[in-house]
């Protein structure tokens, strides 16, 4: 590795960053993180952060889980790569498979499609969900919906039903025969409710009027998140996911669960749609199923849906579709160690207890600073909504989010800005002390705002 001072003279002009304007990176360099240990960051300078992002909302288990590193370095020595492409498998995808059925028991999913990452997965959800209605001979069911301020990945079909302007305009056109619904969020929403019941059936109202104008027989699948992540921060009413799968049930469209955040214990519960104990028919993972050590994801499916393709007798069932790293078994055994750790860490119980601690002290915050328009969270995602007006709830300015992040970051915690939230999403493993760093670094960093 080069000295700081290449990486300092270097940084940013060579690589585009995702998610970033090339030339804001050009004019406000970004950190330059040179080590981690524990819950903690080193940047090139030497200064130290309390990371209360997880990385990308993926390193639930800190950056010090030795078993999963050692399960990297000795699967490496033992077999690299292979393919898991008709023909051939590794050993451990078969194991990682097995794992993952009883993991996902509880949600009814008892078949796993490996993936590379989190777009990966949605854009296979969305074919196998297309498939398996042309498998039954309904192959007019091509649409998809989902839900404003959602956030699916990056790939054209996620781009497509993303619910995010951000992530669409520059890409159009896009997917056709993708549609959404006004999200369950409270603190803005077009009809101006404030009761989060009824806003979560106004919503769930609006889906099904939505399917009935498309035709039922039109729609392949409902897609959301159970508590929404990079588009905020939106924890639905708890009657909201129950009350989408009573009218997908009804009108034969399938429900795809986005767990690539909520999945292996971010909310509190194992994963998202058992939170609201809701069975979803096909359900999106990634990030914390290595702990962020190694880029792997995977779908799992329902026995509805299993039972369409595995009984299949003509070219409909065969699948058409996978990655090059489908089934890394590299990925595969760092999968199976990150899955042990996290049970054996009890991380959603932790999650649970961290997260109701986090979101009180966020709240206290916005007593004392009125820039906080909203704070809002379940389980281990709490964002915090800056505004320069709260009665008008005017957002913000970049001006204001730069001036809390650095505040922040100089106070000892990495925080993440998306538009004008700041949205936390901590390592399952951290501790009280660890919340109340965060929490205090937090209020270092809304001081800055005059």
């Amino acid at each position: 590795m080069h000295d700081a001072n290449f990486l300092i003279e270097n940084n940013a002009k060579h690589f585009w960053h995702p998610m970033a304007h090339p030339a804001e990176m050009l004019k406000n360099p970004p950190k330059v993180i040179t080590g981690a240990e524990g819950v903690g960051l080193t940047d090139v300078a030497g200064h130290k952060t309390l990371d209360a992002v997880g990385g990308l909302w993926n390193v639930n288990l800190g950056y010090s889980c030795q078993p999963v590193k050692d399960a990297i370095t000795n699967q490496l020595n033992d077999l690299p790569y292979y393919s898991a492409f008709r023909g051939t498998t590794t050993g451990p995808i078969i194991e990682l498979s097995y794992e993952l059925r009883e993991w996902f028991e509880p949600d009814g999913l008892v078949r796993a499609f490996f993936t590379s990452g989190g777009s990966d997965s949605i854009e296979t959800a969305l074919r196998l969900a297309r498939q398996y209605h042309k498998i039954r001979g309904e192959r007019d069911r091509t649409k998809f919906i989902s839900i404003k301020k959602g956030y699916h990945g990056t790939h054209f079909g996620g781009a497509s039903i993303n619910g995010n302007a951000n992530f669409r305009r520059n890409y159009e056109p896009l997917l056709p025969g993708c549609y959404h619904i006004p999200s369950p969020y409270l603190y803005r929403n077009p009809f101006y409710e404030t009761d989060p019941a009824k806003l979560a059936q106004l919503c769930s109202a609006a889906l099904e009027d939505e399917i009935k104008f498309q035709g039922p027989d039109t729609v392949a699948a409902f897609i959301m998140e159970p508590v929404l992540g990079a588009g905020g921060v939106i924890p639905p009413h708890a009657s909201f996911m129950p009350l989408v799968r009573d009218i997908c049930n009804r009108h034969g469209v399938l429900l795809i669960a986005d767990e690539v955040i909520t999945a292996f214990g971010r909310t509190g519960a194992w994963t998202g749609s058992r939170l609201w104990g809701v069975k979803p028919d096909l359900m999106c993972t990634a990030k914390a199923i290595t702990n962020g050590y190694y880029p792997f994801g995977a779908v799992m499916i329902s026995e509805k849906v299993v039972e369409v393709f595995e009984s299949n007798k003509d070219a409909f069932g065969s699948i058409g579709h996978g990655y090059t790293y489908s089934g890394h078994p590299v990925g595969a055994a760092a999968a199976l160690a990150t899955l042990k750790e996290t049970k054996r860490l009890k991380v959603n119980e932790n999650a649970a207890v961290r997260g109701d601690e986090l979101l009180a002290g966020c709240q206290g915050l916005m007593a004392k600073h009125d820039v906080i328009g909203d704070v809002r969270g379940k389980g281990l995602m709490v964002a915090l909504e800056l505004v320069s007006d709260r009665d008008a709830k005017t957002p913000s300015s970049k001006d204001v989010t730069a001036s809390i992040f650095e505040g922040t970051y100089e106070a000892g915690v990495m925080v993440r800005v998306s538009g004008n939230t700041i949205i936390l999403s901590p390592p399952l493993v951290v501790t009280a002390d660890d919340v109340s760093k965060i929490v205090s670094a937090l209020d270092a960093g809304l001081s800055t705002v005059k």
